[in-house]
């Protein structure tokens, strides 16, 4: 805890004596001092809820009706903050940026674009119920109270990087996506639960999309995993953003997240608000 230090010989003047005065913030040893006993939870009640923008938005009003009738509902039980995905317009200008040779940090400022749009179309939809568009500035500390207020606050998934996107492990796509920014933000503002809406059951250990009907009993389905075990399996492809299994092992508040099928099952938003397993939970 920093404390005011006198100086010697000095009529009322203080210095702040603090534990990381002349440190490089670079030592593992400092570091690993700085670990909290426990965190500060900014809205421990807001459940953050990320609708995917080619699952769900992109499909039109049979995809997204039904489920903003059952959220409309739920604000009145739960606190929710929706957050949006950017879906197939944002993959469009990725690949006229690719083939441009747009760099990663580009390529984020032109995708968050899309996910802002998806955001304020949820805003209108929702704008009698409640629905209200928000930044990423200050606006995030009244979380709650816009909650209390009967609001049903909305933003955009994508992550404020931009230019300082970090460099993917592998290609030129930013690595933290929509995803990411549910995850980060969920985890930083010390949030109930993150849920993630999509079209698919859960996790299985290849795209069901991508496998012939006839072979698709053969899919593996995982109900409940770790972000480790996950990562060790190195799967090629995953229905949640990579980052974001790296990013759950190292949070201080968020310890775990589900995945479910909001698309053929609007109601299952219910029983994941209410704590029960409908989908993939992927866990610290």
């Amino acid at each position: 805890m920093p404390k005011l230090v006198k100086e010697k010989g000095a009529i009322g003047r203080l210095h702040i004596d603090s534990r990381l005065m002349g440190e490089s913030l670079v030592s593992k040893k400092l570091l690993q001092h700085t670990e909290a006993k426990e965190y500060f939870r900014m809205h421990p009640d807001i459940n953050v809820i990320k609708i995917g923008g080619q699952s769900i938005m992109d499909r039109g009003a049979k995809a997204l009706l039904p489920i903003l009738d059952v959220l409309i509902q739920a604000k009145d039980q739960y606190k929710i903050l929706l957050m949006t995905g950017g879906g197939t317009r944002a993959r469009h200008v990725y690949s006229i940026g690719v083939d441009l040779g747009m760099p990663p940090g580009v390529l984020s400022k032109l995708g968050d674009k899309v996910s802002w749009q998806n955001a304020e179309m949820l805003s209108v939809l929702l704008s009698k119920h409640g629905g209200v568009k928000i930044g990423h500035g200050d606006n995030l500390e009244q979380l709650t109270m816009f909650c209390r207020l009967g609001f049903l606050p909305i933003t955009y998934g994508i992550p404020p990087y931009g230019f300082f996107e970090h460099p993917p492990e592998i290609g030129s796509i930013p690595p933290h996506r929509t995803d990411c920014g549910a995850f980060l933000l969920a985890e930083n503002i010390g949030a109930r639960s993150l849920i993630y809406l999509k079209d698919e059951k859960g996790l299985y250990d290849q795209d069901p999309k991508k496998v012939p009907p006839a072979k698709r009993k053969n899919l593996r389905f995982f109900k409940r995993i770790s972000a480790a075990a996950l990562l060790k399996r190195d799967l090629d492809d995953l229905i949640v953003e990579r980052p974001v299994l790296t990013l759950i092992q190292r949070a201080k508040c968020l310890k775990e997240f589900q995945i479910i099928d909001a698309l053929n099952h609007p109601e299952h938003i219910w029983d994941a608000l209410a704590g029960k397993h409908v989908g993939t939970v992927i866990h610290q």
